[in-house]
């Protein structure tokens, strides 16, 4: 059975960091691309990042770049979202999510086969 599981979201002031984690099982993960979506309260699921399933090519939603990194740990079936310069626009569930198709960058939610749980981010003024 297929399971990621986001961690590592929190409250944190603005111009904070955050750090979240999301781990894969069930599947080998090295052979997926993978991506960062957020849904605030009373908005369509969004766009953060997303990566290659090697780690050598990311694309990021306009409203991160600079601020956001993706990058993951095929050993560890691990991928991660560092959050720097955090906003109170960047509150929101984020999600994880794997895409078993093939494309090298998937953006849109209907690219992806598998959803994490997903873990809220509040940013504060």
């Amino acid at each position: 059975q297929v399971q990621l599981v986001e961690s590592g979201g929190g409250l944190v002031q603005a111009g904070g960091s955050l750090r979240l984690s999301c781990a894969a099982s069930g599947l080998t993960f090295s052979r997926y691309a993978a991506g960062w979506f957020r849904q605030a309260p009373g908005k369509e699921r969004e766009f953060v990042a997303a990566i290659r399933w090697g780690g050598s090519s990311t694309d990021y939603a306009d409203s991160v770049k600079g601020r956001f990194a993706i990058s993951r740990d095929n050993a560890k079936n691990t991928m991660y979202l560092q959050m720097s310069a955090l906003k109170p626009e960047d509150t929101a569930v984020y999600y994880c999510a794997a895409d078993r198709g093939g494309r090298l960058l998937p953006i849109r939610t209907d690219a992806y086969d598998y959803w994490g749980q997903g873990t809220q981010v509040t940013v504060s003024l």
